[in-house]
């Protein structure tokens, strides 16, 4: 199983992903041939966003700070191992692929042991560090309202949540063979990060391409 949060709670592309799923099943229905992936979220070359404040935090040389404990299962997905189920999907027999299939990781751990991987990578020393749940995500929620955070309500409020998937129809139906676990797809990701980060010093944004700007938490940084 997996968490989510109520439709009530989720952002608008969490109610379009449903909405959208639903009309696939809608011309299924009718003799369309349309597989559905459900990836969790997925990192690796090219493919930053949130995860660059943890590696720019590991290779400078801090501490870094997970909400809660951070012994949650956390389930992520490298981004080749979702082309190859695309692949599949968009190449086997119609019987095989039209379907809704769950995409992730078969290896993964917690926050704090997969996180603490990229620290270890990084070689100074540094822990992951836990913090009060409920206070954490009310601060951010303080710096979100006022622009001084990149974190959203999705991020921040779930990742001190279990959040994983049965990708067992995949593997059955589609032949889907995860070659990276969470701590692989993580380790990829941050070896692309050093090896591009000279090219970020003026690409800071929002997109999955480039490094979040930290704002506030920047200053948090020299704390940890």
């Amino acid at each position: 199983t997996e968490h989510t949060l109520s439709l009530h709670d989720a952002l608008p592309i969490c109610e379009a992903k449903v909405a959208a799923e639903q009309l696939c099943e809608d011309y299924r229905a009718k003799g369309m041939i349309l597989p559905i992936i459900r990836p969790k979220s997925f990192i690796g070359p090219e493919r930053l966003g949130v995860f660059a404040l943890l590696y720019d935090w590991a290779a400078d040389g801090h501490n870094f700070p997970i909400l809660g404990n951070g012994n949650n299962p956390y389930q992520y997905l490298d981004v080749e191992d979702l082309c190859d189920a695309i692949w599949l999907c968009a190449t086997l027999p119609e019987d095989r692929v039209n379907d809704t299939f769950n995409i992730g990781a078969e290896k993964y751990g917690t926050p704090r042991s997969d996180f603490q991987a990229v620290l270890d990578a990084a070689g100074h020393g540094k822990r992951i560090i836990g913090f009060p749940e409920g206070p954490a995500i009310l601060f951010l929620r303080m710096l979100e309202a006022v622009n001084l955070s990149p974190l959203y309500k999705w991020v921040y409020e779930t990742a001190g949540k279990e959040s994983f998937v049965s990708i067992d129809k995949a593997k059955e139906k589609l032949g889907f063979a995860p070659k990276y676990s969470n701590v692989d797809a993580l380790l990829r990701n941050y070896d692309w990060y050093l090896a591009h980060r000279a090219d970020f010093a003026k690409q800071d944004g929002v997109t999955h391409r480039v490094p979040w700007s930290q704002g506030a938490l920047k200053l948090l940084k020299a704390l940890f």
